[in-house]
């Protein structure tokens, strides 16, 4: 007589459950299915591309009968590395992406916490919709407005420093390599602030009432309740947020970078994705931009990994 596998046992016991949850629940799942769907057609099927960044490509021939390159399909990778611009490239990126972050991270969460402790509503809702505004600005009118303020002639900003005696001539911004990150990062806080504050908003509205009442009571004042009461309660979201924003740690924007970038502030302004651009499209150097695309794609899993296993460890709060 044979035995039955403990861990089979468990196992169709699993499935079991599944079926049995997605059969009472069936009418989510189909709400979830075109997400699934698009999921699976645009970002798994594609994922058999990245095959060319192993090959000496040739559109004629296609990805399977492309040969592979030289150094055991490493030629690309390797190419790369020895370029001479290639510690620039992830200096530039890595200082945006680092900029961007620390400047970025928390000032969201500062505006949610301050819109949640204004006095009335009126107010709450008349700063949520002034900070929200700039979001809905496309990348190119916004690179345009940096141009109309900062245009070394006829900017607003240089008129108006020439005017006040503060500047004689052209003021130099959009050519200067020490301010393009200041301008890129700067600009992008002010167009996201009200944005990203909107899920600690949200997080903040289901704090119940009667902590702050029972605090009130206690005698807290409104600092105090918001280091004891609220930055807890929007703890889990802060955490979940920097995990996502640490696995995009060199995946800076590429068309603002692009946008603004011009042969004067080249030497801070190339990163790995405007790079990429021009080789790929602009040069038609197909496996060699999605071997450095997909050199990119690994370093951030690998900051993903690292940042969420931190995360994990220190505060019990992860994405998986």
């Amino acid at each position: 007589m044979y035995k039955t596998c403990p861990a089979a046992t468990a196992g169709a016991k699993k499935n079991d459950r599944l079926w049995s949850k997605i059969k009472k629940n069936w009418v989510l799942y189909l709400f979830v299915l075109p997400a699934l769907i698009y999921l699976i057609i645009f970002k798994y099927i594609p994922m058999y591309g990245v095959l060319i960044a192993f090959k000496n490509f040739k559109p004629i021939k296609g990805i399977f009968g492309s040969p592979f390159t030289d150094h055991f399909g490493l030629a690309h990778f390797i190419r790369f590395f020895n370029l001479d611009i290639f510690w620039s490239l992830i200096k530039n990126t890595l200082v945006l992406s680092l900029y961007s972050l620390l400047a970025g991270f928390p000032l969201p969460i500062v505006l949610a916490l301050l819109i949640n402790s204004a006095s009335t509503k009126r107010l709450a809702k008349t700063t949520q919709m002034i900070t929200y505004a700039p979001h809905f600005i496309s990348t190119v009118v916004m690179v345009g407005i940096l141009n109309l303020i900062f245009s070394p002639q006829l900017g607003i900003a240089s008129l108006l420093l020439n005017a006040l005696g503060i500047i004689d001539g052209p003021l130099m911004v959009l050519a200067s390599n020490s301010s393009f990150a200041h301008l890129y990062v700067w600009s992008g806080v002010w167009q996201g602030l009200g944005w990203g504050s909107i899920i600690y908003i949200a997080s903040l509205s289901a704090v119940p009432v009667e902590l702050h009442e029972a605090a009130i009571v206690d005698g807290a004042t409104r600092f105090q309740r918001v280091l004891k009461i609220d930055l807890p309660t929007i703890l889990p979201t802060m955490v979940i947020q920097l995990i996502l924003n640490c696995g995009n740690i060199l995946s800076v924007g590429f068309e603002k970078v692009y946008l603004m970038q011009n042969s004067l502030n080249i030497d801070s302004s190339e990163i790995i994705s405007t790079y990429v651009y021009k080789m790929g499209l602009q040069k038609a150097q197909y496996s060699f931009s999605s071997a450095v695309g997909l050199f990119n794609a690994v370093i951030n899993l690998i900051m993903l990994l690292t940042v969420n296993r931190a995360a994990r460890a220190l505060t019990q709060t992860s994405l998986f």
